[in-house]
Order: structure tokens, then C-alpha cells, then sequence
């Protein structure tokens, strides 16, 4: 089995990565992408990820471990393994609001679309995912809400290790949560 950890960029990947991590799950990850004022406490990325739809030949490594894939690249992981997958969901308008805090900061560019528009595509993409997660019988899927993450750390820790079928320390899970990061807000 490989835990995925995805939702869209900004969701609480990185935030569900750390619990894991912390939980006592091996992650495949590396120093590529260090934490920054956007992710305190890291990325837990890895790079061959980015390239996932070229390449997906390096999968295997992530048997027993945990690994974030953001949702448009689902599709590219080889049906050979089996997956739990946590979808990590958060209000949209949170979601971009966090990247453009992020792009601003990075000095980049934040594109042509508002967040009208892109607010659409990316509903629009989350609901085809969905719909072609539920079809892939290799497959299953725990959606966990940011919210839900904050309001209850232990609580949803708990959800995950049962879910996953694995004995992950659910308090020190718990205990990495950190709500002062939840920064932008609707």
C-alpha cells in the first residue's frame, strides 16, 4: 500500500504530510523545496513528483510510506499498487487566497484568471477527480476537511489511522497541528 496524501496546491497537504510523519509513517520526501513563511514547517515534496505524468517508473519507493501528489496528477500513478489516498479539502476561497498571499510574496506573477474564474476551473477539477477516484478500484479515498483538521486535531488523526489500518501515534499526530498557520480565512 502507499499513502497519498493531495488536494489542490494550498489545501493542508503539507500540514496532513507533517501529522503522518509525526504519526510514525515513513514518508518519501526530500530537502528540494525547504520550509519558507508560506510553509513553516516545510513542504514534504518530492521532487520526481513534478514530473509524475513523464515518469512514474520510481512509484515502487513509496510502498509502506506516505507521499503527496496534488490531485491533477492522480491520474499518472501506476495501477499496479494499491492506494490510500487522503483528499485534503478546504474552502476554495481560502485556497486562493493562500496562493496569492504566496505568489505575492514570491514576487511571481499571479495570472491572467481572477479568482472568480479559477475558483470555477479548480471546483470544476476537483469534481471530475472525484468522479474518476470513485471508478479506480486500486484505489480508495478518505476526504478530510482543513477545518475539521483544526477544530479537532485528535479527532481527525484518529480518523486517518483508521482508515490507513495503521497504528499511528494519533496524540503526537495530534500535537503537530498548529492553528496559528491558518492564515487566511473566509
Amino acid at each position: 500500500m502507499i499513502v497519498i496524501v493531495s488536494g489542490l496546491p494550498r489545501s493542508g497537504t503539507s500540514l496532513m504530510m507533517h501529522m503522518l510523519e509525526a504519526g510514525g509513517l515513513p514518508l518519501l520526501t526530500d530537502p528540494q523545496r525547504p520550509a519558507d513563511a508560506d510553509n513553516p514547517n516545510g513542504y514534504w515534496e518530492y521532487t520526481p513528483v513534478q514530473r509524475l505524468h513523464e515518469d512514474n517508473t520510481w512509484v515502487a519507493q513509496a510502498e509502506g510510506k506516505a507521499l503527496k501528489v496534488i490531485s491533477a496528477l492522480l491520474q499518472y500513478l501506476p495501477p499496479q499498487h494499491l492506494y490510500k489516498i487522503l483528499s485534503m479539502q478546504r474552502p476554495m476561497s481560502e485556497v486562493l487566497a493562500s496562493q496569492a498571499v504566496m505568489l505575492k510574496r514570491r514576487g511571481e506573477p499571479r495570472g491572467q484568471a481572477d479568482d472568480q474564474t479559477l475558483g470555477t476551473i479548480f471546483t470544476q477539477h476537483l469534481e471530475h477527480t472525484a468522479r474518476w477516484l470513485v471508478a479506480q478500484p486500486h484505489m480508495t479515498v478518505l476526504p478530510v476537511a482543513y477545518h475539521a483538521v483544526l477544530a479537532d486535531p485528535l479527532g481527525t488523526a484518529t480518523q486517518v489511522a483508521a482508515f490507513l489500518g495503521l497504528p499511528l501515534a494519533v496524540a503526537a499526530m495530534a500535537h503537530t497541528v498548529d492553528p496559528r498557520l491558518h492564515r487566511q480565512r473566509i
